[in-house]
């Protein structure tokens, strides 16, 4: 008895040192920065970045990663003080509750093994959240609040356009105020009960993407086996974010989704994070047609940071993506989609932005049009739908 103890408490000990050296190791692994900063831009671009009141960006998974988002770390993306740094009004952070093993843009099986689950133990999360993508939902969503929180009142967490009206006007006189928007990556967090939705909502969740990287109960993804569209309970998901007022994020959609959601969605969609096909040609990114029946609904399109979505050369991918959205349905409907922290590599960290800015006055857009690109489009488009 006195051994099986031993065992068991030396036991308890690796797994509990391994919860503080593990996270860290495979966190460094999947989101590297391929650009340390600081960064350097030309006086005048970094003089109009920070003329800007409102910098907002519309994707980022540090959630799950177990970082503290109010210390400033030396690798990831994305945290709070680095928000402040780079004068970054807001930041959509999504829950990730399910990854397949073997992720990729092609095709993905729900049935894969799930390295989120592995992630979860090896994070030492709650056991409830092992086996329940709804706990590791709403454990996450939780996440944000308390860091929250813990941020001194600098850090307010969106849940309605009086909420951004808010940011915008206290950052007015501080610009140390920042904030965040809550959000789902892929509606299978939902566990196929429409109550969930509600659950989720209460829980701070203010936009979901039905589909991730494998189909669902609520359709099929563009990276899925099926192809489908909405089933009956995705409509029945889409009817009811349209009475909260939630955001509906087509980013991971199949192409029949797509249609189905702007055909029954009676609000604007996003896309949150995304290339374009004209640039670089892949499932993960918008045709033109898709781009146009979006714009038509006044829809809003995040571009991506990394290589996948944009090309090899992300900065010029990233401006190319912009120009294509801007020529075929006006600048109003181009937003930043960066997917820090999602598992992939991006040329900066969110104090990077400025390389954006300089980029896009050299390539003729106009310091309107670059504002409305940083920000104004996504404060635009909250206030309107929120």
């Amino acid at each position: 008895m006195k051994k099986a103890l031993i065992v068991f408490i030396s036991l308890f000990l690796i797994y509990w040192i391994a919860t503080m050296v593990v996270p860290a190791k495979i966190e460094k692994k999947g989101n590297p920065v391929k650009n340390l900063p600081p960064y350097k831009v030309s006086a005048e671009a970094q003089a109009l970045f920070n003329s800007f009141d409102f910098v907002a960006d519309l994707h980022c998974d540090a959630l799950l990663w177990g970082r503290n988002l109010t210390k400033k770390s030396d690798f990831g993306h994305v945290d709070f003080p680095r928000m402040q740094e780079g004068n970054v009004a807001m930041q959509v952070f999504t829950v990730v509750s399910k990854s397949p093993k073997g992720q990729n843009m092609e095709v993905n099986s729900s049935d894969a093994t799930d390295n989120i689950t592995l992630l979860n133990i090896a994070q030492g999360r709650p056991f409830s959240n092992w086996f329940s993508l709804m706990k590791r939902t709403l454990y996450q969503s939780a996440k944000l609040e308390e860091f929250s929180n813990d941020f001194d009142g600098k850090f307010i967490v969106i849940k309605s356009k009086e909420d951004v009206r808010q940011i915008a006007e206290l950052r007015k006189t501080d610009k140390n105020i920042i904030g965040g928007l809550l959000g789902i990556e892929g509606g299978h967090a939902l566990e196929g009960k429409i109550e969930n939705l509600d659950k989720a909502y209460d829980a701070g969740v203010r936009l979901i993407g039905p589909s991730h990287f494998f189909d669902n109960e609520l359709g099929g993804s563009a990276h899925g086996m099926s192809g489908e569209g909405l089933t009956d309970f995705g409509k029945a998901v889409v009817n009811r974010m349209n009475e909260l007022n939630m955001v509906i994020d087509l980013a991971h959609a199949s192409p029949k989704m797509f249609d189905d959601v702007l055909e029954l969605s009676a609000k604007p969609v996003m896309v949150s994070h995304t290339g374009i096909r004209a640039v670089l040609n892949s499932p993960r990114n918008l045709s033109d047609d898709q781009i146009r029946r979006l714009a038509v609904k006044g829809g809003i399109i995040g571009i991506a940071f990394f290589d996948m979505a944009v090309g090899a050369d992300e900065l010029k991918g990233i401006v190319a993506c912009m120009k294509r959205v801007k020529n075929l349905v006006g600048i109003e409907h181009v937003a930043l989609g960066s997917d820090y922290d999602g598992n992939v590599g991006v040329p900066f960290d969110i104090t990077g932005l400025p390389l954006i800015v300089e980029a896009l006055m050299q390539d003729g857009f106009s310091n309107e049009e670059i504002k409305a690109i940083m920000g104004e489009n996504v404060k635009r488009f909250l206030l309107e739908n929120l």
